[in-house]
């Protein structure tokens, strides 16, 4: 059994992000979608899954979700402009059904950063 995890970190404040919303989907070929799971960072910004990945192949493609968008409270947000970035798609191949799968994230309230870490 593969493990999904991730560390998301707040830019702004320096610290890890807590309690973003994250979901995970195997795409079919369509690119319709799955969802595997759904979680919450916990109060070190992390998150770590287990997921059966069925009908694995290369050319299978999972998304991972980053829902930002109620994260960033309106006053961190410089006066004039507005927080657009609802999510973070990460979108990847998981070529070995039982490897843990880390995938760090970087969040401010306009970019973001992520990375492969094995």
């Amino acid at each position: 059994m593969a493990v999904i995890s991730s560390h998301v970190l707040d830019s702004v404040k320096g610290i890890s992000a807590a309690g973003i919303r994250v979901e995970f989907f195997q795409l079919s070929e369509d690119r319709s979608a799955q969802r595997l799971f759904e979680t919450h960072s916990d109060s070190e910004g992390r998150i770590s899954e287990p997921v059966a990945l069925e009908d694995n192949s290369a050319d299978t493609m999972y998304e991972l979700v980053f829902h930002t968008g109620d994260y960033f409270p309106v006053a961190v947000i410089a006066q004039g402009s507005h927080h657009n970035m609802q999510s973070v798609v990460v979108r990847i191949s998981l070529p070995d059904p039982d490897a843990r799968y880390h995938i760090p994230v970087v969040l401010s309230p306009h970019s973001y950063t992520v990375w492969w870490s094995g």
